[in-house]
């Protein structure tokens, strides 16, 4: 029987990609947040109240993809609009009370779920691949 040949690490790093996500939908399956929602919520947390504007931008999506995260966030009452007091025509997003207790609740999931995940790896090889992943996001 021949040998089959070796996974591609563009296969291999495909692969680790789909498991995160995977785990990623488990992590945030208790509060019924998408991924995208969740890195919204954790933005917003970080840097508090924003434009939808900057929020695109943070999440590296066209702005009306962040008009539609922001109405599902508004919707189960996570995050409120309002007026920009310095450009009427902006809108500002900020966390409510239980946007910011489950935003802190759903990091802190992933977190726990990431350094299970990692976990498995050195502290050098964690090092390692996170300089490696930098690398490559620039």
């Amino acid at each position: 029987m021949p040998e089959e040949p070796e996974e591609s690490l563009a296969e291999a790093f495909w692969a680790v990609t789909r498991e995160l996500r995977h785990r990623s939908r488990d992590a945030l399956a208790p509060w019924a947040v998408t991924p995208s929602q969740s890195r919204a919520l954790w933005i917003l947390l970080r840097h508090g109240t924003m434009r939808l504007r900057d929020l695109a931008e943070h999440l590296r999506i066209a702005p009306r993809s962040a008009t539609e995260v922001v109405d599902d966030l508004e919707a189960r009452g996570l995050v409120e609009r309002g007026p920009d007091p310095e450009d009427r025509r902006a809108t500002l997003v900020h966390l409510t009370d239980q946007g910011r207790e489950i935003g802190a609740a759903v990091r802190a999931a992933r977190s726990a779920d990431a350094e299970g995940f990692f976990g498995r790896l050195s502290d050098a090889d964690r090092a390692d691949l996170a300089r490696i992943l930098r690398t490559l996001r620039r």
